[in-house]
């Protein structure tokens, strides 16, 4: 999901480069979504994962 957050910020720094605005912050606001679906999901996985504890 990081990865589609990354493409999706090139895709709009590159929009914006270009003169394209409204495809541009259409692209920002995805990534940017995306990016914190990633860390809410990361989070979540760092919680499951300390509440199992360790096993072999």
């Amino acid at each position: 999901m990081l990865h589609y957050a990354l493409i999706f910020l090139v895709l709009a720094l590159i929009a914006g480069v270009l003169g394209f605005g409204g495809i541009a912050g259409a692209a920002a606001g995805i990534a940017q979504l995306l990016f914190y679906v990633f860390l809410v999901m990361m989070v979540v996985g760092f919680i499951i994962h300390l509440a199992k504890g360790k096993s072999p």
